[in-house]
């Protein structure tokens, strides 16, 4: 079996994500390009129409090993999103990213922040971190094990130890969109609609053989919000607490 043929294997939007951050990353480690030219500065934006920077920032990615950690962090959780959660649904899964992403640069145009490629991370994190099984753990370079849920906050915290408030305040921002997302899309529903990706991205990214923007995930097994899950469980079996899942290590 080919690379190629591996590369296929990995869902299109995550893909994208991997590509995008190899993409902007690399030239600027390899010193090919600088990363003034990448980076978002919104008077360039907004009078010179640079318009790239705002595409390039939330791909630039660390230096040395922060860099493939991040990368590692990326891919999976943002593979776990779109196999399981979003399955048969990538159009609606890179609608949601492209409207989170939004949000992030709307938080932190106040902070005058150069560099969303965090916040956009954290926000993957939070969402997939809450639609982990209930329960689940992760641990930290396999010291400290601790409930999966707290993730991102530990990042955030992680953060404020080592860039200070200015880089805590870009990641709570990813946070709280990633709340926004998570509360919004599958948590109540109430932002579910406005996250329907339109027509025009569900015939871009039909799966094949699919059915773009496919409600259920073969089998007749319908997505349905995690708390409707936990209740209707809790009524078949009269138990209610958590199952604790196997969890994972930070940054595996």
């Amino acid at each position: 079996m080919s690379f190629m043929d591996e590369i296929r294997k990995i869902p299109p939007v995550t893909r994208f994500l991997c590509a995008a951050s190899l993409a902007v990353t690399l030239p600027v480690l390899l010193q090919l390009v600088h990363p003034y030219k990448i980076i978002f500065v919104k008077e360039f934006v907004t009078q010179k129409f640079e318009i790239w920077r705002i595409f390039t920032s939330f791909f630039m990615g660390s230096s040395g090993i922060n860099f493939i950690f991040d990368f590692a962090m990326l891919y999976r959780n943002s593979d776990e999103l779109e196999s399981k959660h979003y399955a048969l649904r990538s159009a609606d899964y890179a609608w949601q990213l492209f409207l989170a992403a939004a949000a992030i640069l709307l938080l932190n145009i106040p902070l005058g922040t150069f560099v969303h490629t965090r916040a956009l991370l954290i926000a993957l994190i939070y969402v997939s971190s809450r639609l982990s099984p209930p329960g689940s753990q992760t641990s930290f370079f396999g010291l400290i094990t601790f409930p999966l849920i707290y993730l991102p906050y530990m990042l955030v915290g992680l953060d404020l130890l080592m860039g200070g408030p200015g880089a805590a305040a870009v990641s709570v921002s990813g946070a709280v969109v990633g709340h926004l997302w998570w509360w919004g899309v599958w948590d109540t529903g109430a932002l579910r609609s406005l996250g329907a990706a339109p027509a025009w991205l569900q015939a871009y990214l039909a799966p094949p053989g699919g059915v773009a923007g496919a409600a259920n995930i073969g089998g007749g097994v319908h997505v349905v919000p995690p708390r409707r899950l936990r209740e209707e469980a809790a009524t078949a079996t009269g138990v209610r607490g958590h199952n604790w899942g196997s969890g994972r290590r930070l940054g595996e």
